[in-house]
């Protein structure tokens, strides 16, 4: 049987094959099937004809409504059924995801319109399923418990009672608790500080079955920028302790807003350190009949612990608009810190004794001495912090220690960019000034190809702009209620930060004029469910916070975007560490990362030829003549700022 859409001849290269077939499908198939032509998907398909011939990176920036998703989806399809390997499409984050395999989504256009079989299967992040331990605990605390004693009994028969003659299948998705916020969520979701190597429950948890789910897609297996990178930092960790990698061998990469896989990269080589997570691995030890002196150096290091993360509260200090707290190094704090490693030296030497006697579980002694090890070497890393961005956070659970390096482009180089594998980022946003170099040169790419294709719709005609130079929030609630009639709602709201959105919502509630509109706020249930309430109640308003990329919504329900503030980055310790490296921050660092997200908002609004509406930026920097002109300067040819 032959598995490509195409006559296939063993004789001829498969890549030229593949690209006459595609050229094919966007020249008659679906102009056929009434699709437009469009000469700038043609001209993507052309390039990247290129970057999979040679197994080479291209950077493909694409301005919107160019279609660039199925060039990239058709390429990624026949390639993986040639190399017999499926294709990853890793999208920024899980919301787009979902988009991408909706009913209507471009993967289900395709399937029809070329009477394709398409087996895309998603491969979401552990944070995104039920941890089973998580649950129990939550059953047994004091908020919602109702709540999460209805989640326990929505668990298939297989978890809770063992069995061999039983049918396993992945459950336990975000998306099948539609209804839960985002906080309700996270009391039950699995999280960085779960073990799920001593999980006695591992082998009929959702998370675990999903793998086995989606390893076995014969195409596409589409996850976030996160999940992919948490896949290359664990890789090898994870086969040196017996377990699969979390995705499989892949044939090629689509980094769609691949602009924003540097923070993904950042994100997945984090360290994060608690101090009630230390305690119950190390407490491990005492399960055994171990010598005294050890016994003696694990209380010494739980209390070590105890007093170091307690110190380190007591060290930091809020950020404004930020959940993050800056830790403000001091010689006492450095003291404590060598003092614990200090201790775990000692519990690494009084192991060498123990595990001669045989008296600790070698599993048990395994995990205890890995976690160690991580300790020391985030320990270590927290002393140097000139490569390093650090941040300590509270919640109900006490103190995380929060250790990123700055830069990652070394191993990303090493890791992704070595391999000999067609590598695409796609995104409206790649280039600053016209030069690749910036992306290039922080993410470690030595060599890529690059083009650029501008987006082909009439922006004069289809988008109006305006401009309020005020940071004064009575005067854009009054702005807004003005704006929202124009547009009679169907509207997006975007905002720089959850504070604000938060802000904003406790304030709309005294002000009359916004009860007549239906309002969706990011956090209150599963971010897709979001979007398709709002795409369907066509008056509605969505406000959101992480919806500056990929929203899709043609038509008019989105008919004006937003902005409450313009998009810089916070004041948080990430950004204040870029700062201080900067020769000129405001110029290098808060005004590229404003403008890439401005960009990207204001491509939120157009989405096909027929769309038009209004875009509405508030900001008090716009009366700064710099960030104005800047402002001006990323706006679609031919739309005019006008200032309300």
């Amino acid at each position: 049987m032959n598995p490509y859409p195409f006559e296939f001849d063993p004789k001829q290269p498969f890549v030229q094959q593949a690209s006459d077939w595609i050229a094919d499908v966007f020249y008659e198939r679906l102009p056929e099937a009434g699709f437009e032509l469009r000469d700038e998907q043609i001209y993507m398909a052309f390039q990247l004809e290129r970057a999979y011939n040679e197994k080479q990176t291209i950077f493909a920036e694409a301005g919107v409504g160019t279609g660039k998703t199925f060039v990239y989806l058709l390429y990624a399809i026949n390639y993986a059924r040639y190399t017999r390997k499926p294709a990853i499409i890793a999208c920024a984050d899980e919301s787009l995801i979902e988009q991408l395999v909706k009913a209507e989504g471009d993967i289900a256009k395709l399937a029809q319109h070329l009477g394709l079989t398409i087996d895309a299967r998603l491969g979401k992040s552990m944070n995104q399923y039920i941890c089973l331990n998580k649950l129990d605990e939550a059953r047994a605390g004091f908020e919602d418990t109702e709540l999460y004693d209805e989640m326990y009994k929505t668990l298939p028969d297989f978890v809770n009672n063992p069995g061999t003659m039983k049918a396993f299948y992945p459950y336990g998705n975000r998306k099948d608790y539609a209804d839960l916020t985002d906080e309700q969520w996270a009391g039950a979701a699995w999280d960085v500080f779960q073990d799920c190597l001593v999980c006695n429950r591992r082998h009929r948890c959702g998370q675990t079955l999903s793998r086995e789910h989606y390893r076995k897609a014969a195409d596409i297996i589409i996850c976030s920028h996160d999940f992919y990178m948490e896949h290359v930092w664990t890789y090898e960790a994870r086969k040196r302790e017996g377990q699969m990698p979390l995705l499989p061998e892949h044939s090629s990469v689509v980094f769609d807003e691949g602009h924003l896989l540097e923070t993904a990269a950042q994100k997945a080589l984090t360290y994060k350190l608690k101090h009630h997570v230390f305690e119950s691995i190390i407490i491990r030890l005492l399960q055994g009949e171990i010598r005294e002196e050890l016994a003696v150096v694990i209380d010494e290091a739980i209390d070590q612990s105890e007093f170091l993360f307690k110190l380190l509260a007591e060290s930091s200090r809020s950020v404004v608009a930020s959940h993050r707290k800056e830790v403000i190094m001091s010689d006492e704090l450095l003291r404590e810190v060598n003092k614990f490693g200090s201790v775990l030296s000692a519990i690494e030497e009084e192991l060498v004794f123990e595990s001669g006697m045989f008296t600790i579980d070698p599993y048990q002694l395994t995990i205890v001495e890995e976690h160690i090890e991580m300790l020391q070497i985030a320990l270590n890393l927290f002393k140097q912090p000139q490569g390093l961005i650090s941040w300590v956070e509270e919640d109900h659970e006490g103190v995380t220690l929060v250790i990123m390096p700055k830069l990652v482009k070394e191993i990303l180089r090493e890791r992704v960019f070595s391999k000999n594998m067609p590598i695409v980022f796609s995104s409206a946003t790649l280039s600053v000034g016209g030069s690749f170099d910036y992306i290039a040169e922080s993410l470690g790419v030595q060599d890529a190809l690059s083009f650029t294709v501008a987006s082909p719709y009439d922006y004069e005609q289809q988008m109006k702009a305006s401009v309020a130079l005020t940071d004064d929030v009575a005067l854009k609630h009054k702005l807004t209620l003005e704006r929202l009639r124009q547009s009679e709602g169907r509207a997006l709201i975007l905002f720089p930060s959850k504070e604000e959105l938060q802000q904003f919502r406790t304030d709309m509630a005294h002000i009359p004029g916004y009860s007549q509109y239906r309002f969706l706020f990011e956090g209150t249930s599963e971010i897709s469910h979001l979007i398709s309430a709002f795409q369907n109640d066509e008056p509605s308003i969505l406000c959101a916070v992480t919806l500056w990329e990929g929203l899709d919504i043609p038509g008019p329900s989105l008919s004006q975007v937003i902005m409450w503030s313009l998009p810089f980055p916070p004041n948080d310790p990430v950004f204040a560490a870029k700062r201080r490296d900067a020769e000129i921050p405001f110029e290098t660092v808060d005004m590229p990362y404003m403008l890439l997200r401005l960009k990207q908002g204001l491509g939120r609004l157009i989405r096909g030829r027929d769309d038009s509406g209004i875009i509405t930026i508030y900001g008090q920097e716009l009366a700064d003549q710099r960030v104005m002109d800047q402002v001006k300067r990323i706006m679609p040819e031919g739309v005019e700022l006008q200032q309300l």
